[in-house]
């Protein structure tokens, strides 16, 4: 009788060893640890956040892992819960097309927080961390998850659980009954909350780091999980009417997902960015900046994902991040990305939101057809006083791993975000201690030696 492929992959996740990968793939394991850590600091900061985290940590229990950008620890379900809503408030993190979601901030924050609590080494985080993702990513690639869900806080359980299972040393039955259990244990999320800019949205990721701790406690435990709980909620119109086993086997352990994931240098949804290369394209040829007084109008053509994102209601924040009117307005009004062009001032500003009613946003279907292996959009933008329009093109995102972020802008982005949390003497130190991770021989230990 042929070997389940949930007994397959279990073993595949107990054996594999660090020096079964290549460099490429721990390469950009260790970015995805670096930059998750001053992008959850970062968002840490905002007072929603620093509210919800205040007066959950009064009632927290002690612990070892950090609260990033709080100063204080916590024991790993509340720093992983904290950890991870703060990670994606800002729209700075990780993700991947090809997983169809952000698999990076589900995993991290709960793999750091129960590799600080167990004194795991660097490398067996880096590990960890890398197979949560790797398998959580194959899994949500092989479904069609409904485009009215949310992709945060369904799989993401997965690849959490996955981690910390691995970082607590489950063999390869309870880790099947792992991956089964925690594929049932995802949210029944809604995509609609991008578009209303409902701050609900951020507890997605908290719920993933938070309930990927504790299916690999009930796996511990000894509970047991459906035969393929993954085949029940991805492929029997739980989140997908359908799901292809045998895409989540091919290639294992010799093509990583992770690899072809992206990192975000603009703080908004990634659709987004298209819009914002395209904007930048056109800037370039007036040197990269124009009087966002004298536009009349600008037009924007793209792919329908990223046409959804045309509001134009624009009321918060965060609303904004997921408006392309809004942040080719508030980047032409500014001069500039970045988070002040997304602060609630931006938002009041009504020269701003003049602007925004004025960019216009339709879906090219030739465009919709060819995504997302080509990831195109025009920017054109129109004068008052009738001189040629500037028209700028995107082909493909900037940050994909076919188009990547260099080495020195993600380092400049880590150093951005932590400078003023942390100063930049221990930043500094922070980001060489990740991109040597593997150096680190306890975590536990390490951790003592910086209060984030």
């Amino acid at each position: 009788m042929e070997q389940h492929y949930l007994d397959t992959l279990a073993r595949f996740i107990c054996d594999a060893r660090l020096t079964d990968l290549d460099e490429a793939t721990l390469r950009h394991g260790r970015w995805v640890i670096a930059d998750s850590i001053p992008v959850v600091a970062a968002g840490m900061q905002v007072p929603e956040m620093k509210t919800f985290a205040s007066n959950h940590l009064a009632q927290a229990a002690a612990g070892h892992a950090w609260v990033l950008g709080t100063g204080q620890r916590a024991a790993p379900l509340d720093a992983g819960l904290l950890n991870g809503s703060a990670g994606c408030w800002l729209e700075l993190d990780e993700g991947n097309q090809f997983a169809k979601g952000h698999p990076g901030i589900q995993v991290v924050p709960a793999a750091l927080a129960v590799a600080q609590e167990t004194g795991a080494s660097g490398a067996d985080l880096l590990l960890a961390t890398i197979l949560g993702y790797e398998v959580s990513s194959r899994i949500n690639r092989a479904g069609n998850m409904r485009l009215s869900i949310h992709p945060h806080g369904t799989y993401g359980v997965i690849g959490a659980a996955i981690a910390v299972g691995k970082l607590r040393g489950l063999d390869a039955t309870r880790m099947r009954d792992l991956i089964s259990m925690s594929a049932t244990m995802g949210m029944s999320t809604s995509r609609n909350t991008l578009l209303e800019g409902s701050t609900v949205r951020n507890i997605y990721t908290g719920h993933s780091a938070y309930m990927g701790q504790i299916a690999a406690r009930m796996a511990q435990a000894g509970f047991k999980g459906e035969r393929d709980g993954v085949e029940s909620v991805y492929g029997k119109g739980v989140v997908s009417d359908s799901y292809d086993a045998a895409s989540v086997m091919h290639a294992l352990g010799q093509e990583w997902l992770i690899t072809m994931g992206y990192f975000k240098l603009h703080p908004t949804g990634r659709y987004v960015h298209t819009a914002i290369d395209a904007l930048e394209d056109a800037l370039a040829q007036v040197g990269g900046r124009l009087d966002a007084g004298s536009v009349e109008r600008i037009d924007v053509k793209g792919y329908r994902l990223a046409a959804m994102l045309n509001g134009k209601a624009i009321t918060t924040s965060f609303g904004g991040r997921f408006s392309i009117p809004f942040a080719l307005a508030t980047i032409l009004h500014h001069g500039h990305s970045g988070l002040l062009p997304f602060e609630d001032a931006a938002v009041a500003n009504t020269d701003v939101q003049a602007l925004v009613q004025r960019v216009y946003v339709e879906e090219d279907a030739a465009y919709t057809a060819v995504y997302p292996g080509l990831q195109r959009c025009d920017v054109t933008i129109r004068f008052k006083d009738g001189r040629p329009p500037l028209v700028g093109h995107c082909e493909m995102t900037k940050g994909e791993h076919s188009r990547p972020h260099t080495q020195q802008e993600l380092q400049e982005k880590f150093m951005s975000l932590g400078n003023p949390i942390w100063g930049e003497s221990v930043t500094s130190r922070l980001f060489d201690a990740c991109m040597r991770i593997e150096a680190i021989s306890d975590m536990r230990e390490f951790s003592k030696g910086y209060t984030l």
